[in-house]
């Protein structure tokens, strides 16, 4: 439905043929046998290729003239860059960050322990110290140190106003940074550029590996240049740029990142070794056990 919206009937051959190949992919019919893991050729077409600085080259695939054209209300709508970690995505936005124009603005979170939550007998607060606290990185959560500039996007982790379109995974373009308030426009979903007003909230982690409730009070946002393949989910992009430093991990991941693209010319992708060299293969997910259980 993505690639056909909007499409010429010109490109319908072209369309069939990517849309063929997607559902290839979502139900693990490339790269032989597949009920698990399978490793499967990208075309040359997707790639970037043949480049010193291929997480550079994504950046400017995705976000062309960014510097000039950031304060365009649409232009942060339909682009992203997607990878499967965290860590990753955390590293493309702190690239793209860093040569953002602007002031930078520094906020650390206030991180302590429920102990209501937490209590057990053999349960000792004293044994986990501040920086051990803040330190802790989950899905979901905000880091403890949160840097931002005017004009960055961000996204949101929490609900805030459902009624107003502020839910988990809304897209927003900082506007102002105060000290206990971010002034932000909403530049996805159905309330674009409506403004509001964003504050420190408390937040506990669902995780329960932790042998404690954390407690750590921050702006529920993450900056947003990229995002996780998961977070990703149900949006419709014109632009995407797809990083595989590491590769897929979960049932239908990569099929999920290559289908949030409305035609062919708007995804390129970045695979690399273990040794950081570009690559044209990578690994695809799929345990079709579940396919079975569909009703």
């Amino acid at each position: 439905m993505r690639l056909t919206v909007g499409s010429q009937m010109s490109n319908t051959l072209e369309i069939k043929q990517f849309t063929d190949w997607l559902l290839d992919i979502g139900q693990g019919n490339l790269g032989g046998p597949n009920d698990g893991e399978a490793t499967i050729s990208i075309p040359d077409d997707l790639l970037i290729k043949d480049s010193l600085d291929p997480m550079s080259d994504l950046i400017d695939f995705v976000y062309p003239s960014m510097l000039e054209r950031f304060n365009d209300l649409t232009y942060f709508q339909e682009r992203a860059l997607l990878a499967p970690l965290n860590d990753v995505v955390q590293e493309i936005n702190d690239h793209i960050l860093a040569y953002f124009p602007g002031q930078k603005m520094e906020y650390l979170s206030s991180d302590s322990i429920d102990e209501v939550e937490s209590v057990s007998e053999d349960f000792d607060p004293t044994l986990y110290s501040p920086d051990f606290l803040n330190g802790i990185k989950m899905f979901g959560m905000p880091n403890h140190r949160l840097l931002l500039k005017v004009g960055v996007p961000v996204m949101l982790l929490r609900n805030i106003n459902k009624k107003k379109g502020l839910c988990n995974g809304t897209r927003l373009q900082v506007v102002s940074l105060g000290k206990r308030v971010i002034e932000a426009k909403v530049v996805s979903g159905t309330n674009i550029g409506f403004r509001t007003l964003i504050s420190r909230i408390s937040l506990t982690p669902s995780d329960k590996k932790l042998p404690f409730k954390l407690k750590r009070r921050q702006f529920p946002i993450s900056v947003c240049f990229a995002m996780t393949i998961n977070k990703s989910q149900g949006q419709s992009l014109t632009r995407v740029g797809l990083y595989l430093k590491d590769p897929v991990f979960t049932h239908g991941q990569l099929y999920v990142a290559l289908s949030r693209v409305k035609t062919r010319e708007g995804i390129k992708i970045v695979l690399l070794d273990k040794e950081s060299k570009l690559i044209s293969e990578t690994k695809n997910v799929v345990y079709k056990e579940i396919f079975g259980n569909l009703v």
